[in-house]
């Protein structure tokens, strides 16, 4: 199915309009066109933290990743001692760990991110839609820095 593509002229709506004007809103609305668009960012909520009473030094960790449509994170890392695994309870998201092909994941499908591994990607794969997604870290207890953005 097409899409209609309605053209609308303000010059026939506001003819008062000085010339410079007009100049002005057509640089803008054009450079606007030019700038890519900005991806809104996700929530990250805590959602269960405890140590792991037969592993000294070790803790759970689960937390809920939100993002609204077209939303994603930056790039980035995980505490060296973390080991992830993430099932996707909402929605669909688009994840690329360094080292593996970009994949989509669906409600009840999940995936695993290494200890020391990059977050390349991690995106809502829909632009309509929300995501959410539960991730559980086993990780060193005292470690209170769950995501760490990579400096481009």
């Amino acid at each position: 199915m097409g899409r209609a593509v309605i053209t609308l002229t303000l010059e026939g709506v506001l003819p008062w309009l000085p010339d410079i004007y007009w100049l002005r809103l057509s640089q803008h609305f054009q450079s606007a066109q030019r700038r890519p668009p900005s991806r809104p960012p996700g929530k990250v909520t805590v959602v269960f933290d405890r140590p792991i009473p037969n592993i000294p030094g070790k803790s759970m960790k689960g937390v809920v990743v939100e993002y609204g449509p077209g939303a994603a994170s930056p790039s980035h890392t995980h505490p060296k001692t973390a080991f992830i695994y993430a099932t996707v309870l909402e929605g669909a998201f688009r994840i690329k760990v360094k080292g593996q092909p970009e994949k989509i994941y669906h409600v009840g499908e999940n995936f695993v991110e290494e200890p020391g591994s990059v977050h390349e990607v991690s995106a809502n794969a829909s632009d309509t839609e929300p995501a959410r997604l539960l991730a559980v870290f086993v990780l060193d207890t005292d470690e209170k820095t769950l995501v760490t953005p990579i400096k481009k």
